[in-house]
């Protein structure tokens, strides 16, 4: 599927809605999808602009929706997506431009939706669907080298990282909206100089910098997704942190792969940004090296060749508790890139459902930590640190080699390109608390 432009992503277009002008993550260009509440208030489907939130059910109740975009809408008032993602673009893509016209500048509709405004300060996020499978792949080649690396120095890569995409399946259950703390894990961990392993709490805690994919339209048990059709069935991105625990993964991991080190948390950015909002920064996937092999038939297509990646510049900052407390700002990490993505969505989709796995209604699937290949593009602190042996130096004059009880990472997406508005994703965030006691 080709994600068209049309009127929406016009960078002429000004909203009424005075923050959205040239706000950093939600212009009129943009219009994610979400859930929050207000005021106490039950979960409610909404829209991002600016600083506000549209009140996709006050829209209904006001009569201002028709057609598809109602009836996406009628889906949504049980409080999460996942009923209107499975309609399909067709309902999404009615909504938006619906929304576009009455947001703009010079909309007759303004009165009546100003009623249906709410100030996203007082809202609470909440996650935007009932997430029932979540997969996370391990597309950013530049990370998998990175962590090979420091295992086998001669042999980073394993025989089939450049023929199958990897994944593992995640822990649904455990997976947050950005804002909720996340707890420091309990685990069985071993050094190498240590005769037998111990318990208690994770001493090389981890941020991973990923996107997360939203399922939209499932597929049958035992029917594949072809990837000529694989981006029918994308909802939307999000930012990911898949947090962990990399002494309790390293003692664990054989033969079997994650399973304590990353079930603990993971964290969501709380708006579904669309395709239809991203289609102005779809972009060719980064030329393979040569000598590596094409991908085979089953994951290979013209459109997704041409048009498969996205341009988003994906950033890590982290904040001390000391650095908030002295009034000091949040400091920049790393800055990488959807760019070195070794694999596209579409791929990772079609490739999940290639045995007959059947994808659902707001699924969740995360792309890996995706680094850049220079040491500021680092998606992880397990490179940064090049595994704990070079700390990381912050203004406040501390150091970090793998995450302290207090610390808050925070990422950022944005998106730009020549002669569009940016976007962005908004925040993804959380802080360390300490391990639970041990009874």
């Amino acid at each position: 599927m080709t994600t068209q432009l049309d009127d929406t992503h016009d960078p002429s277009l000004r909203s009424w809605v005075a923050s959205a002008n040239g706000h950093p993550d939600f212009p009129i260009q943009n219009l994610p999808l979400g859930v929050f509440s207000a005021s106490g208030g039950p979960p409610r489907a909404g829209v991002a602009i600016g600083d506000r939130i549209v009140d996709i059910a006050a829209l209904t109740s006001a009569r201002l929706l028709d057609g598809e975009a109602a009836r996406f809408a009628e889906e949504a008032a049980s409080g999460t997506l996942n009923a209107s993602l499975a309609l399909g673009a067709g309902p999404r893509r009615a909504l938006r431009a619906r929304l576009s016209v009455m947001l703009r500048e010079g909309a007759t509709e303004r009165a009546a939706v100003e009623q249906c405004l709410v100030d996203a300060a007082s809202c609470t996020p909440h996650l935007p669907v009932a997430i029932g499978d979540f997969t996370d792949f391990y597309v950013g080649i530049h990370h998998a080298t990175n962590v090979g690396r420091q295992f086998r120095p001669d042999n980073p890569l394993l025989p089939n990282y450049k023929w199958v995409p990897i994944g593992y399946h995640g822990r649904s259950s455990s997976v947050g909206i950005s804002g909720s703390p996340v707890r420091r894990p309990n685990g069985q961990t071993k050094p190498p100089d240590a005769a037998e392993p111990g318990f208690g709490p994770c001493r090389r805690l981890d941020y991973e910098l990923e996107l997360g994919i939203w399922i939209g339209p499932g597929n049958g048990l035992g029917e594949p997704i072809p990837i000529g059709r694989a981006a029918d069935h994308i909802a939307g991105f999000c930012l990911l942190n898949d947090w962990s625990a990399r002494d309790i993964q390293a003692w664990e991991y054989q033969p079997l792969g994650p399973f304590l080190a990353k079930n603990f948390a993971s964290t969501v950015s709380p708006w579904i940004v669309t395709p239809e909002a991203l289609a102005p920064f779809r972009a060719a996937p980064a030329p393979r090296p040569n000598g590596d092999p094409s991908p085979l038939p089953y994951l290979t297509d013209p459109i997704d060749a041409g048009e498969g990646a996205l341009a988003v510049t994906l950033s890590v900052l982290l904040s001390t508790k000391r650095m908030r407390d002295g009034g000091v700002p949040p400091q920049p990490v790393s800055v990488s890139g959807s760019r070195h993505m070794y694999w596209t969505a579409a791929q990772l989709v079609t490739h999940h459902a290639s045995g007959g796995c059947n994808l659902r209604p707001g699924d969740l699937i995360g792309t890996g930590t995706i680094s850049a290949p220079e040491a500021s593009g680092f998606g992880s602190l397990l490179e940064t640190t090049n595994g704990g042996r070079e700390p990381l130096r912050l203004a406040s004059g501390e150091e970090r080699r793998f995450l302290e009880d207090g610390d808050e990472v925070i990422l950022q997406a944005r998106c730009e390109a020549p002669g569009r508005v940016p976007i962005g994703f908004g925040e993804c965030r959380a802080a360390i608390l300490p391990a639970p006691a041990l009874s």
